[in-house]
């Protein structure tokens, strides 16, 4: 297989052979692009987001209840998609790699996003991305479905936030208990005031089994709790989507980031997986998703995917942690298409009202 590097400050990827080996820490991810390519998801997406409502609660997010969140997810079976459409054979164990610090050098789109889940605070991971409408100053961050709405007989969730680069400097242990506010949050809490998931995640997402995983992405909109400078503008950065990229058989290598919170990990740190893509189909009536080796945990669900766009030569976000097993060897996110795209769009329609 071939590894993702991302070069500093351009994020531009180069390829280098790996032969199942670990992927080296990948560099500074600051302009992280890609897009999910999830096919067969006509419904209008501004149907989805009926009842988001999102208020903001000053001093809610304090640093003690952020570390006190936990994730939301649940492990699928080792052998899911065995037999359903087309899935390759199941990946070899990747070992995470802990990002350089400070994140914002490195790792500058990605944070972690809180929420208040009917179990209580709960994490997840996210990717400041770019916004058609608002070229150079976007708002948009992207998501797993799954860390914005219950899925099937659910409803969405509350009080959600993005943290940009949450805990810049790596902290763990009596440091980051001892953090202060702007050491766990150094760009600010910013506050969603828009949010859609795909129809198809509303109607079939489930907490096990990968019920509505093909899916299972989200974009939100976010503001600054104080001034007017939008996110990309406050972090200097915001990834590219790259919507209906090819299939797992024509991407050489793809990278994950995340902030993967259960065991062995703790959620105060970004990890990256390196891997080649393979399929993984859990009907046969819905699109395969992409799977890649990686041993990131719960936590990292929502964090974004990248692979090298060969026609535009720049790295674009193209997926996002969706599911992974009770072992921790593999993780799946959707291929985004068109109902990805539909959503992303609502969202930016939305925000440029």
């Amino acid at each position: 297989m071939r590894q993702i590097r991302q070069i500093r400050q351009i994020r531009q990827i180069r390829q280098v052979r790996l032969n199942r080996r670990p992927a080296t820490a990948v560099a500074c991810l600051t302009a992280l692009l890609l897009a999910l390519s999830a096919t067969g998801c006509g419904t209008d997406a501004r149907q989805a987001s009926a009842g988001f409502s999102n208020p903001v609660v000053p001093g809610l997010w304090t640093p003690d209840r952020m570390a006190a969140a936990e994730s939301p997810d649940r492990a699928v079976a080792n052998d899911l998609g065995a037999d359903a459409g087309t899935t390759d054979p199941e990946p070899a164990a990747v070992p995470a790699q802990a990002e350089n610090t400070p994140y914002h050098d490195n790792a500058a789109v990605v944070g972690k996003i809180f929420f208040d889940s009917a179990d209580g605070p709960a994490v997840c991971s996210g990717t400041a991305v770019q916004d058609p409408a608002a070229p150079g100053a976007s708002g948009l961050v992207w998501t797993a479905g799954h860390c914005v709405h219950g899925g099937k007989g659910g409803d969405w969730f509350r009080n959600i936030v993005f943290v940009p680069s949450y805990n810049n400097q790596g902290l763990t242990g009596g440091a980051r208990r001892t953090a202060t506010q702007d050491q766990v949050a150094p760009f600010g809490t910013w506050w969603a005031d828009a949010a859609e998931t795909s129809p198809q995640w509303i109607s079939e997402g489930t907490a096990s089994g990968g019920g509505g995983s093909p899916f299972d992405f989200a974009v939100l909109h976010v503001k600054p709790q104080r001034g007017t400078a939008s996110l990309q503008e406050t972090i200097g950065q915001a990834a590219p989507v790259w919507f209906n990229a090819p299939s797992a058989t024509r991407i050489p290598a793809m990278a994950a980031w995340g902030y993967p919170a259960a065991r062995p990990f703790d959620g105060e740190r970004v990890f990256t997986c390196q891997d080649r893509p393979g399929r993984l189909s859990i009907r046969a009536d819905q699109p395969s998703l992409y799977r890649i080796g990686c041993t990131m945990t719960g936590g990292a669900s929502g964090g974004g995917w990248f692979a090298r766009n060969p026609d535009s030569g720049e790295t674009a976000l193209v997926s996002n942690t969706s599911i992974g097993p009770a072992d921790n060897i593999w993780l799946a996110g959707p291929r985004l298409g068109e109902g990805a795209k539909a959503v992303y769009e609502a969202v930016s329609d939305r925000a440029a009202l």
